[in-house]
């Protein structure tokens, strides 16, 4: 067993420290010293530096984690992810919440190298979303909710509003400590460290491979061949509660650019163009979500894109973007480039209502390669508060095109 980075006074004291009588600032205890802690950091924002990182997390671990973490290249493994926190029933890899500090900061440096740079996407978006978890963890040790999946373990001390040690790696939006850590809950429980890392096929500039990533509310995937990113679909990324304040008063709503940028899509459109993009079907989630490879629908359906103005294109473009930008910036970059050429194929739907607010709200944009939707639904777990699910696909990249569905 590895050494884990509180001992068992550390989390009485985070316990008290979250609302039992205790600061809410009061540091939690740590065994490590500053000097000893890693941190995150970004390789070269190449695919040899995707594998430079790769490599180096990889040299962390020991005969049995490397066996959870490596695994062949196959359909079965690769379109093995989920949305739900079902943790290593539905989906391959190692747990974050079982690696070490220099483990872990391996590991993120892994994600903070493959995937984009710009601000509250990519990587950063990606904390975000395992930060949400920890707020639910932080709900379920206080009681503030009910749920079938008790928790067996702890969530970080970011989520129970304490401090992080002195040292820790600091990555996430503002500098605050990353989402998650070791002895990150059991993966029955809501906590960032019931995410997972897999790498089907061997890391390498030589061959095929790819980055499987992801725990509630998130599946990252990104596809190597012979030195090149060859997909970085799917992408679903969703979050519960929509929005939150966090013990430092900060509100964090990870996909409020991805709301705003289909809002300002529809409120482009005129009052007979959004009558003719309308959809016949109401939705209450996504259609290509997980266990759904390859399902796309065999006509497109809503408002061509053909006939509009170069302005209304350009919001369609900035719609999509969003998703997009969790790749690498150059990879985001050349799909963008590709998906604007297919414009004019580009189809744009929606039912519920435009603002994108209550149950049922739906986006679609459909085009010849990228495919996004969009959903609002009424909290699973928070009475009276909304969730966001969401779903990027491309219908020949997907997965690196390896596989045919």
């Amino acid at each position: 067993m590895r050494n884990r980075w509180l001992p068992f006074a550390g989390l009485l004291l985070v316990l008290v420290s979250a609302g039992c009588g205790g600061p809410a600032d009061q540091e939690p205890a740590t065994e490590k010293s500053s000097a000893a802690l890693p941190i995150v950091r970004s390789y070269e924002k190449s695919v040899a530096g995707v594998v430079e990182a790769a490599e180096a997390f990889l040299a962390t671990l020991d005969a049995d984690e490397k066996a959870l973490t490596q695994l062949e290249l196959t359909e079965a493994d690769a379109t093995l992810w989920s949305n739900k926190p079902c943790g290593s029933s539905c989906r391959p890899g190692i747990r974050f919440g079982d690696l070490d500090f220099q483990q872990l900061a391996a590991a993120k440096s892994v994600l903070k190298t493959a995937l984009g740079t710009r601000p509250g996407a990519g990587y950063e978006r990606v904390e975000e979303i395992m930060a949400a978890d920890d707020h639910l963890g932080l709900l379920q040790v206080k009681g503030a909710i009910s749920s079938a999946r008790p928790p067996s373990g702890m969530p970080s001390p970011r989520a129970l509003g304490g401090s992080p040690p002195s040292g820790m790696p600091s990555v996430g939006p503002g500098g605050a400590m990353p989402s998650g850590g070791p002895g990150g809950g059991s993966d029955t429980s809501y906590s960032s460290g019931n995410y997972f890392l897999a790498f089907l096929g061997a890391p390498g500039t030589i061959g095929a491979w790819e980055i499987s990533f992801g725990g509630h509310n998130l599946a990252v995937h990104m596809s190597y061949k012979d030195g090149k990113v060859v997909g970085a679909s799917p992408f679903f990324v969703g979050v519960e509660p929509a929005t939150w304040t966090d013990a430092a008063n900060i509100q964090h709503a990870p996909l409020q650019d991805m709301r705003t940028a289909l809002i300002s899509m529809l409120d482009g459109l005129t009052d007979i163009e959004r009558g003719q993009a309308k959809l016949t079907k109401t939705y209450n989630n996504v259609l290509l979500g997980p266990g759904e490879d390859g399902e796309f629908p065999a006509k497109k359906e809503g408002l061509s894109a053909g006939a509009l103005t170069a302005a209304q294109k350009k919001l369609i473009l900035s719609a999509v973007e969003p998703w997009v930008a969790g790749a690498d910036d150059a990879t985001a970059a050349e799909l963008m480039k590709t998906y604007a050429l297919e414009i004019d194929k580009t189809y744009v739907g929606w039912t519920g209502a435009t603002s994108l607010t209550n149950q049922g709200d739906y986006v679609r944009i459909d085009g010849p390669s990228v495919w996004v939707e969009f959903v609002t639904q009424n909290s699973e777990i928070l009475k009276g508060q909304s969730q966001y699910q969401t779903v990027y696909r491309d219908r020949t990249r997907d997965y690196g095109g390896q596989f045919t569905f």
